[in-house]
């Protein structure tokens, strides 16, 4: 797909706030869904020659959305956020000239959180059945099928922690996979605690997201304050990291240069591979207002490459910053292949980058952050369903060390909820406002470091190595009918 200055690139335009959630329509990829802050859903016809504005507008949300979902054969969509309840569309019928543009409202709203829905997951096969999570902690599994007047749904796992992802399994229908949250059944727990030689503490990342390649054979978990990291479905150690410390060309980042981070965002990464049987490419944003993309060698290759270290040799690896996962302190140590050289890095954006998405056929990716615009970025000016793309900037906006006058302005203004004045864009002046909230977070936020930001006690640890609680949130393979992890893990 070509590195970063080859790439072109389009705003498609139609949102008036943050966009948080991008979803392609399952099969062909005909309609991309998008969601955020200005409560509404969009709908963009990648079967027109020139895919410029959103086709369709959905509305209904009472709150910041942000996730959305196709059903198995496109009949429904699914939306949710803050708002606490979840939206569901019927759009069988779109694309028939009689539609409106402004085509509907929600035909149906569930009500069973009580908390912000970060994640919605829709049954492989079955348009009726989803499951959502939310931070109440819940886990719920939902049956259109089922009348809507019974007030306690059937299928429902309470968890401790906030949940911040749930994805169903692509071809086991009964398997899932939760972050944050551990659930009934489990199959699998995935190993997401730190430890590095110069840190007292080991520390265990927050898991922002996480997601199934199409074929369900490898996930990737994008941490805060930590690296996209890759684990094949049936082995609990990470096999692979994705960094950006070498450019694109394979040399090194310059020293000045801010790289991949995430610090500030909850953010959404996805497998693709256009074109291809497999998805061999990933793709995330970061806080250095750009998108990256790196390719993912075969799961086999990786894991005869990682490293797994006693205590001894791990006294004996690395540097004082080599970082590796385990379970505790006494525990062996794994050390992932580092894949430092990512394919490209997609520019345009002027502020953070929170999600990114493959079109399934063409060779398009969909970015979007804390702008109101989304970005349509692909190695080719011309598409089956794009003209004359432009050339992608070769740089990005650079943040600067202090916030200035306007920047402190916009920032107290954005906190306190205070709508800009001005004779202009009230949109325009909106969109200062957000970025300069964001680049006032990234100054005093996104240096970071995971170990103080996240500490974890391991069994049998010392009281004085820290004074957070232990906590068990992590990645979790579940089954709602528990079974034999020997019946799926080879």
């Amino acid at each position: 797909m070509g590195v970063s200055p080859s790439f072109d690139v389009r705003k498609l335009e139609g949102h008036r706030s943050c966009v948080n959630a991008l979803a392609f329509s399952s099969g062909d990829g005909r309609f991309l869904a998008s969601g955020g802050d200005d409560l509404r859903i969009l709908l963009w016809d990648f079967h027109q020659d020139d895919v410029k504005s959103p086709s369709y507008i959905l509305r209904g949300p009472k709150g910041n959305i942000f996730c959305l979902d196709f059903s198995a054969t496109n009949r429904f969509i699914y939306s949710a956020g803050t708002c606490e309840r979840i939206y569901k569309y019927d759009i069988a019928h779109l694309g028939n000239s009689v539609t409106p543009a402004n085509y509907s409202s929600p035909d149906h709203i569930f009500r069973e959180h009580t908390d912000s829905i970060r994640s919605i997951t829709c049954h492989p096969t079955q348009d009726e059945i989803f499951m959502s999570a939310s931070e109440d902690g819940s886990i719920i599994r939902h049956d259109g099928r089922q009348p809507y007047r019974m007030a306690v749904p059937q299928d429902a796992i309470q968890t401790d922690n906030e949940v911040t992802t749930v994805q169903y399994h692509p071809t086991i229908e009964h398997l899932f996979m939760t972050s944050d949250g551990a659930g009934r059944g489990i199959v699998q727990r995935y190993n997401t605690k730190l430890t590095r030689k110069s840190a007292l503490r080991l520390s265990n990342p927050e898991s922002s997201s996480v997601t199934f390649d199409r074929e369900g054979t490898k996930l990737a978990v994008t941490f805060l304050h930590y690296l996209p990291t890759i684990y094949a479905l049936s082995d609990p150690n990470p096999v692979a990291v994705l960094s950006g410390q070498n450019l694109p060309d394979g040399t090194s980042n310059p020293p000045r240069q801010r790289t991949y981070t995430n610090s500030c965002t909850m953010k959404h990464g996805a497998f693709g591979g256009p074109g291809l049987d497999t998805d061999n490419m990933y793709a995330g944003g970061s806080d250095d207002f750009r998108a990256y993309i790196w390719k993912i060698p075969p799961l086999a290759q990786l894991t005869a490459q990682r490293k797994e270290l006693s205590g001894n040799e791990w006294d004996t690896y690395g540097t004082a910053s080599t970082i590796g996962f385990t379970e505790g302190r006494q525990a062996p140590k794994f050390v992932p292949v580092e894949i430092s050289t990512p394919l490209c890095r997609l520019t345009g954006h002027n502020s953070i980058v929170n999600t990114a998405a493959f079109h399934p056929h063409f060779l398009h990716v969909v970015t979007a952050g804390v702008e109101k615009n989304i970005f349509l970025h692909s190695p080719t000016p011309s598409s089956p369903c794009t003209q004359n793309l432009q050339p992608s900037p070769a740089n990005v906006r650079q943040l600067s060390d202090e916030d200035n006058d306007e920047d402190r302005s916009n920032y107290l203004s954005a906190l306190l909820g205070v709508r800009p004045l001005t004779v202009g864009d009230v949109d325009e002046a909106a969109e200062r406002q957000t970025l300069s909230l964001f680049d006032h977070i990234l100054r005093e936020e996104g240096g970071a470091d995971v170990f103080s930001q996240r500490p974890w006690n391991s069994p049998g640890s010392s009281e004085s190595e820290s004074e957070q609680p232990d906590s068990e949130e992590g990645v979790d393979l579940d089954a709602f009918d528990p079974i034999q992890p020997d019946t799926f893990l080879t």
